[in-house]
């Protein structure tokens, strides 16, 4: 993934200074040396990285700190703060209203996954309520109304474009008034894009804003652009208002950083992240979680949106109470998988998980974790209730293993490989039982319920050290916020 070496290496930088007995000027510099290489390694802007290095000089000032503050604790959220201000315009993209009609334009050049990125913001805003509509004015690019058309009707959003008419002016306008008037309150104007930056692009980019009077333009930014981004970002900002930015491609092995820096140079916000080809593989974008996992400190409200997502608001305190009680049954296992399955690429839910960095799940482990999941679920399709619903380990004898790993078609080494992970997650999970429940409509008494004692007895050890034992996991959670947030992280506990 896109930044996920970034990541890696600040973490490192963070780890090696942890680890370093006395913390003094020198240990501070070489934390500040490898960030920053590791910054421009990425392409982010040299400016940018220069200025960050000096803030975060001025702020932790080694010697006017009296003794007993804890010096690791303070380079660290200096770091934090100052990478969220290089993505942090400090102020907010326009706000969509539903039942009221927004026009949204996508500018940025040919190439950059305009049309794809398009579709996938009218589909997450169909998910959420919105009534959404393309209208593809783009008539530079042979083929593109044909791309725009095939994704809009796999997505069952409808949509507006022509084979005959070369003013994209004129598209542009006649399918912005045909869905105001079907009451569409979300219209979305695909433009054109260019391989370079020409003046015919720029001039039809203002007629197009022009005409239509769009209340956002979002600057779609591909993530492996380079140290040219933030000229290129500059360049569109000064011929048309871009409000945010949408980068794309962070499935890929660039650097990355460049993107970061294009939102300096808009000063928009980055509203949204492609990460993958697919019309889910496409993410909100929050400063404040993306830095934490850049960092490897996870995002567990980002975990919690997940698990709300794939697990039905009824069905919550059903599975907390099972929870609570203890007794984890392999059905259990296999809704969870389900759910896992559900939430989206496995290297991008963990990644929201404190001490898990993106570089710990390499692109092809994904798709084997992916696969090993299935493979598991194949094998549990092959039992009985009997054997799903139990949590008696003696039950399953060689005879029934036997006949699962017939049944689906697997070894019985495949069979006995699932069922120890089956004992290791039970035994994470038995560790949850006596937590209080809330009843329904309560779900925030659990955040009282659940504390630092509780969680550190579900994160493996590892995850724990990484975010510094004990104290870490205190302040990551009064960090989050009150933990709503925490509840996800039974899902993160055995969901591994």
């Amino acid at each position: 993934m896109v930044l996920a070496q970034l990541g890696g290496s600040i973490s490192r930088a963070l780890q090696q200074m942890s680890n370093a007995t006395i913390i003094d000027e020198k240990v501070l510099n070489d934390c500040l040396n490898e960030i920053t290489r590791a910054l421009l390694q990425s392409d982010v802007q040299f400016k940018l990285v220069r200025d960050m290095q000096t803030n975060i000089k001025k702020i932790v000032n080694l010697d006017d700190l009296a003794a007993g503050h804890n010096k690791r604790k303070i380079i660290q959220q200096a770091i934090f703060n100052e990478l969220c201000k290089i993505l942090d315009p400090g102020k907010p993209s326009f706000t969509l209203k539903k039942g009221k009609t927004s026009v949204v334009m996508f500018v940025g050049l040919q190439g950059s996954g305009k049309t794809t990125t398009c579709t996938k913001y009218a589909y997450y805003h169909q998910k959420k309520g919105w009534k959404p509509a393309l209208v593809c004015a783009d008539t530079f690019r042979a083929g593109a109304f044909d791309q725009l058309k095939q994704n809009a009707t796999k997505a069952k959003i409808p949509f507006y474009g022509s084979y005959t008419e070369s003013d994209p002016v004129r598209i542009a306008v006649e399918g912005v008034e045909r869905f105001k008037k079907e009451n569409c309150d979300l219209i979305i104007v695909d433009t054109s894009g260019r391989h370079k930056q020409e003046a015919a692009l720029f001039e039809e980019m203002r007629q197009v804003s022009e005409a239509t009077k769009p209340d956002l333009v979002i600057f779609v930014m591909d993530s492996s652009i380079g140290q040219a981004a933030f000229d290129q970002a500059q360049a569109f900002k000064q011929s048309v208002a871009v409000g945010a930015v949408i980068v794309t491609k962070m499935d890929g092995h660039a650097k990355g950083g460049g993107a970061l820096s294009a939102v300096a140079a808009t000063k928009s916000p980055v509203v949204f992240i492609g990460t993958g080809e697919h019309m889910d593989e496409f993410e909100v974008f929050d400063v404040k979680p993306f830095v934490s996992r850049l960092l490897g400190m996870g995002d567990l409200s980002g975990f919690m949106d997940k698990i709300q997502e794939v697990v039905p608001m009824d069905q919550q305190p059903e599975l907390l109470q099972k929870l609570t009680e203890g007794n984890f049954t392999l059905r259990i296992m296999y809704e969870q998988f389900q759910n896992i399955l559900k939430m989206g690429p496995i290297g991008q839910v963990f990644s929201m998980l404190p001490g898990f960095s993106a570089e710990l799940m390499p692109k092809g482990r994904e798709k084997e974790s992916q696969a090993k999941l299935k493979r598991y679920m194949t094998m549990m399709d092959s039992m009985t209730n009997e054997e799903l619903d139990s949590s008696n380990p003696k039950l399953m004898n060689e005879s029934r293993i036997m006949r699962i790993a017939r049944g689906s078609g697997r070894q019985v080494n495949d069979v006995k490989e699932m069922l120890e992970e089956y004992k290791r997650l039970a035994k994470i999970w038995s560790k949850m039982k006596g937590l209080k429940i809330p009843k329904k409509g309560e779900m925030s008494a659990l955040s009282r319920n659940m504390n630092a004692q509780h969680m550190s007895k579900v994160l493996p050890p590892q995850m724990l050290k990484q975010i510094g034992g004990m104290g870490g996991l205190q302040s990551l959670m009064k960090q989050m916020g009150s933990t709503k947030d925490m509840m996800g992280m039974f899902g993160g506990g055995e969901d591994k």
